[in-house]
C-alpha cells in the first residue's frame, strides 16, 4: 500500500446518517474494483472504507455511515470537514471483482456496503462487460437506501443487471421487496452453485450470510467479501 495525499473536494450528506466524500489524490494510484482504502487519522489509527468509484475515475468517492455523534466513522467525517487535505493508504482488500470470470454474479450490499458494489458495477459498465449480475441492496427503510436512484438507473440501462431493493419496513408505494435481505435471497435461489458472490455490509450480516449461502451450496472459492478475513 502507498500513502497518498488527497484534497478534500466535497462532503455531502445523502441523508442524516450517510455522507458522500469526494477526494482528489495528489498522485494517481491503481486499484481494483471492490478494493478499499484507509483514512489515516494517526500513525497507528487507520480506518478502512470501501472505494465507491470505479478504477477509471479521476476522483475517489467514499460513503461514510456516521449516524452517531463521536462514533468511529463520525470522527472521520468531522476530521474531513475541518481539513483541506487527508492522507490515505491504498489500495487494500482481496474481494475485488474477478473480471475474467464469466460465471453469473450475485452482488449483495447491506447499508453502506453499497459503496463496494457501486465500484464493481461501474467498472463492469466501463469495460463493457455483460456478465449477468443480480444486485441485492438491503436497508431497514427506504430513506436509508440513499442512492437508489442510481441503482434503478443501472437496472433500466443494462439488460445484464437486475436490481432487487429490499427493505424491512415499507410505507406507502414501495417499489421493491419488503423482507429481511438474507431471507429474500433464500426465497429467490434454490442453489448458489455456479455463481460468483460479492458481499459487503456489517460484519454480523456478512457472517450470517455465509451460513445461509452454505445451506444453498455456495462454492466458497467464489464467495468474496473482505469481512471474511475478520470473521472466523
Amino acid at each position: 500500500m502507498k500513502t497518498i495525499r488527497c484534497q478534500i473536494e466535497k462532503i455531502t450528506p445523502f441523508n442524516d446518517a450517510v455522507f458522500q466524500v469526494i477526494l482528489k489524490p495528489d498522485t494517481a494510484f491503481e486499484f481494483k474494483a471492490g478494493q478499499y482504502l484507509s483514512v489515516v487519522m494517526g500513525e497507528k489509527d487507520k480506518r478502512p472504507f470501501s472505494i465507491a468509484s470505479a478504477p477509471n475515475a479521476d476522483k475517489i468517492e467514499l460513503h461514510i455511515g456516521a449516524a452517531v455523534s463521536e462514533s468511529y466513522p463520525m470522527q472521520v467525517v468531522e476530521r474531513l470537514k475541518t481539513s483541506t487535505h487527508i492522507d490515505i493508504e491504498a489500495p487494500a482488500g482481496n474481494a475485488y471483482l474477478r473480471q475474467d470470470s464469466t460465471r453469473p454474479r450475485v452482488l449483495i450490499a447491506g447499508g453502506t456496503g453499497f459503496s463496494y458494489i457501486k465500484s464493481i458495477i461501474e467498472h463492469q459498465i466501463a469495460i463493457g462487460q455483460t456478465v449477468h449480475s443480480t444486485f441485492y441492496w438491503g436497508c431497514r427503510t427506504e430513506d436509508a437506501m440513499y442512492y437508489q436512484n442510481i441503482a434503478r438507473q443501472w437496472h433500466a440501462d443494462h439488460k445484464w443487471l437486475d436490481f432487487v431493493p429490499v427493505i424491512e419496513q415499507a410505507d406507502g408505494d414501495w417499489d421493491g421487496k419488503t423482507a429481511n435481505l438474507l431471507e429474500q435471497i433464500k426465497h429467490d435461489f434454490i442453489s448458489l452453485k455456479g455463481y460468483d458472490i460479492y458481499i459487503a455490509g456489517r460484519f454480523d450480516m456478512v457472517g450470517a450470510a455465509r451460513e445461509v449461502f452454505r445451506s444453498l451450496g455456495v462454492e466458497e472459492d467464489h464467495l468474496f467479501g473482505d469481512a471474511f478475513a475478520f470473521i472466523k
